[in-house]
Parts: structure tokens; C-alpha cells; sequence
């Protein structure tokens, strides 16, 4: 348990620092650009979930709007990021698939690459620039 959520890199500096622009870039950029104007979820976001069907659309609707703001500034910090990292996979997978499911590829495109960038912290953690390698226990 303790190596899924703090996980230690011996790579090169380069590397690590790739990685932690590729989150911190990610992560604020999801948070203060998508996530900061879902808080609170606005009625027209429940109802655009209430009419594809999401069962509690109001719990679905906060769960989206904190993975998007919450999880991405965790993500951005390296706090927790795989538990962030996927959470807010599975709200773009869903943005992607669901809510822009009929849509032309070029409308899923900007969910689609949060969706990716998200798994690849899902699999990698947050690097050696990131809080869980500062706090690993």
C-alpha cells in the first residue's frame, strides 16, 4: 500500500522534472480553468446529468466539480496522486464518452488528452518532485 501511494524515482533530474511540469501544468490548469467555475455545481450542470440518465445527478455533479478542482490541485502539488490522478481519469473518461459521446472528435479531443495525462499518473505516481516522495513513510 505504502509503495502505490508513496512511491520514491531514482531518474534523471531531467526526467523528473519533466514529469512534475507535465502534472503541476495539468493539474492547475484543470483546477483553476475547469474546476474553480463548477464550485458549487451550477443547476445546469445537474440537469445536463439528470438528462443522460446519472442516477443522484447531484452527488455526480459534486463528485465531478471536486475531482476537477480539488483532485487536479492535489495532482498539481503531487498529494495523493494516484487516488487524484484517477478520479479525475474517470470524470474525463466520462466527460468524453458520455457527455460528449455523439460528439465530433474534435470536442472530445480536450477531455480525452486530461484523460490520458491523468493515467499516466494513475500508473507513474507523482514523480520525485512531488509531496508523497517528500512524505513517503
Amino acid at each position: 500500500m505504502k509503495k502505490c501511494l508513496f512511491a520514491s524515482y531514482e531518474e534523471s533530474f531531467s526526467a523528473n522534472f519533466a514529469l512534475a511540469s507535465l502534472r503541476m501544468f495539468a493539474g492547475f490548469t484543470m483546477a483553476f480553468t475547469h474546476g474553480v467555475g463548477k464550485l458549487p455545481p451550477p443547476d445546469m450542470f445537474v440537469g445536463g446529468l439528470d438528462s443522460m440518465g446519472f442516477p443522484f445527478p447531484t452527488f455526480f455533479a459534486w463528485a465531478a466539480s471536486l475531482s476537477e478542482f480539488v483532485g487536479a490541485l492535489l495532482l498539481a502539488i503531487g498529494l495523493l496522486t494516484r487516488p487524484a490522478a484517477f478520479f479525475l481519469a474517470v470524470t474525463m473518461f466520462v466527460a468524453a464518452f458520455v457527455a460528449h459521446g455523439a460528439d465530433p472528435f474534435a470536442k472530445k479531443e480536450l477531455s480525452l488528452l486530461y484523460f490520458f495525462i491523468s493515467m499516466v499518473f494513475v500508473m507513474r505516481g507523482g514523480g520525485k518532485f512531488s509531496v508523497d516522495n517528500f512524505i513517503k513513510v
